[in-house]
């Protein structure tokens, strides 16, 4: 039996009367209870979270093991870190897709395609929010018409870049050992490398999960759509609730597993490795990879590492942990196809590794 191409069973064409008939309301109002559902369930979780942990921290008699506290405590705290930048980039991303003009994005970007992907990256200097809320942003930049890889280069450039990470860094570091400047050039230059790689690909829309790519699309043919307009307010209650019901289960599991990573692995093992020009930028990475904290405080918790680890190795976990850490994976998961995340990470990964051997090789 042949199957009805997907925009013909999303709109009921080419079934026979006699067959089910599809529910005639809008995509956005049909999909709103799922997203509602989803957003309250994470919610929950979320609330669920933090009380378990409140508990068990005021309470000694909880009878739960040490890794267990010590898997809620850090599961937690990555959680409440990021969920008030999540809320901030959903409310800029909304700023982005429903409030601000078209023509004012475009009219500032240059044609040249390496031009207009550097100015992308340069985005997060006027927006300060962390990785996490640079997801929802991110998806935003998609569905208001910039290619797959220009979403990627804001999306790696943006949490390095902005002014809360450079202040931060700064205050960490200062200029000692080119830290600071290696790792505001490392950003940039892995995000347009990263960028110019990916807009390499025949078909950029593959790059996208399958859900993402199909509300995408549901977006253009609403924008098409002949009946009654729906309110800016409107749109932007609908674009909150389907970025919350994606995003808030993605954070938190996310945080789960890197909570449980980092129970498991002892941070001696890492420690040893920090006078090797090469293993201490490996042991880095892979500390800033488990480790899943935000960059606009990822200096201060960097800095006791300082007097053991090399520079480079150091560059590298202020420059890797922000793009492709356990939480960011997850969040990336609900807007890239599981062979882009692959690629995405080899690429920055590799490119992470030269940049810290690099600053290794000058200190």
């Amino acid at each position: 039996m042949t199957v009805p191409p997907l925009s013909d069973r999303a709109s009921g064409v080419g079934l026979d009367d006699g067959q089910h008939r599809h529910d005639e309301r809008p995509p956005f109002r049909r999909a709103r209870g799922v997203h509602v559902a989803w957003a309250l369930g994470g919610a929950l979780l979320l609330t669920a979270l933090v009380i378990v942990r409140a508990v068990t921290a005021d309470n000694l008699e909880a009878g739960l093991p040490d890794a267990l506290q010590d898997l809620l405590t850090l599961s937690t705290s990555v959680v409440i870190e990021s969920l008030p930048f999540i809320v901030l980039g959903i409310a800029l991303s909304i700023l982005v897709q429903v409030w601000i003009p078209e023509s004012w994005l475009l009219r500032i970007l240059p044609r040249n395609p390496w031009g207009r992907r550097a100015v992308i990256s340069l985005f997060g200097m006027f927006l300060p929010v962390c990785e996490c809320g640079n997801v929802p942003l991110a998806r935003g930049l998609v569905r208001r018409g910039f290619t797959v890889p220009e979403s990627m280069v804001f999306l790696v450039a943006a949490p390095i870049l902005n002014p809360v990470t450079i202040i931060t860094t700064h205050q960490a570091f200062g200029f000692d050992d080119g830290i600071l400047v290696a790792r505001l050039l490392g950003g940039f230059a892995i995000a347009n490398i990263l960028g110019w790689l990916f807009s390499k690909h025949p078909d950029p829309t593959s790059l996208l999960s399958g859900r993402f790519a199909e509300s995408c699309r549901l977006d253009d043919d609403h924008g098409h759509d002949h009946g009654q307009p729906r309110s800016r307010w409107q749109q932007s209650l609908d674009l909150f609730v389907r970025e919350s019901s994606i995003l808030l289960p993605a954070l938190i599991i996310g945080a789960l597993v890197a909570g449980a990573i980092q129970v498991a692995v002892p941070r001696e093992v890492l420690v040893s490795l920090g006078s090797d020009p090469l293993f201490s930028v490996l042991a880095m990475m892979l500390l800033a990879f488990v480790i899943s904290i935000c960059a606009n405080v990822d200096s201060f918790f960097i800095l006791p590492f300082a007097s053991t680890f090399l520079p480079g190795s150091i560059v590298a976990f202020l420059v890797l942990g922000p793009i492709v850490d356990i939480k960011m994976l997850a969040l990336m998961r609900t807007t890239y196809s599981t062979t882009t995340l692959v690629q995405l990470t080899t690429i920055v990964a590799l490119l992470s590794l030269v940049l810290g051997l690099g600053v290794n090789l000058l200190a």
